[in-house]
């Protein structure tokens, strides 16, 4: 298998998240980006993440990394979860906290999860992280421009501050997306599945 993967993305934040946390990783693979038009899937979290990494495979013809993001509400059973991108283009952070103005439950936690595949037909495996929290009024330091909704959630484990508060290394250590990275890190060694047929259920981490 090529000792390439392509992580499939058009967001530059994200990529440079990604880009820090595999700087000092020693990660055997060389990771490249690329921004593919893949199809706006509704469902279940992990069965979104599957098939955007499916129809990556297919365009890339190889081994690809893709990454699907959700904020999910507890008082609203997990919503907006995977349409997370959608409701703050609309209503912009400030309306994604004023959800929750009527309801006294504000905690809700971000997930993050990574599908891996080797290219076409090969098996799609699964990484999840997730960190607690809570919804605030947006909440970020003057003059500068924070990363989606980081301003809006406060992690359980920030000591107060929210996400866009926080240094990135201070991020990355307790974020959905570093614990769902470093779960695929852990897994590169013994990526042993590559040749094996799509024949398996997806496995999940």
């Amino acid at each position: 298998m090529s000792k390439t993967i392509t992580f499939v993305t058009g967001n530059a934040n994200k990529l440079l998240e990604v880009q820090r946390m595999l700087a000092s990783s020693g990660c055997q693979f060389n990771i490249t980006s690329k921004d593919l038009d893949l199809p706006e899937l509704q469902g279940l979290p992990n069965d979104v993440a599957e098939n955007k990494c499916k129809h990556a495979a297919a365009l890339v013809k190889g081994p690809v990394l893709v990454e699907d993001t959700s904020l999910c509400f507890n008082a609203l059973n997990g919503l907006p979860g995977v349409y997370v991108k959608w409701f703050l283009d609309l209503t912009h952070r400030e309306g994604l906290a004023k959800m929750l103005a009527g309801y006294e439950d504000k905690s809700a936690y971000a997930q993050c999860i990574f599908a891996l595949s080797a290219g076409p037909n090969h098996p799609v495996h699964l990484f999840i992280g997730q960190t607690a929290g809570k919804v605030v009024d947006p909440r970020f330091p003057p003059n500068e421009k924070p990363f989606g909704w980081d301003p809006i959630f406060e992690p359980d484990e920030g000591h107060g501050r929210t996400f866009a508060e926080m240094s990135k290394d201070e991020k990355n250590a307790i974020s959905h997306r570093g614990r769902a990275l470093a779960k695929v890190l852990a897994f590169f060694p013994t990526w042993t599945e590559i040749d094996e047929p799509d024949d398996k259920k997806q496995k999940t981490v």
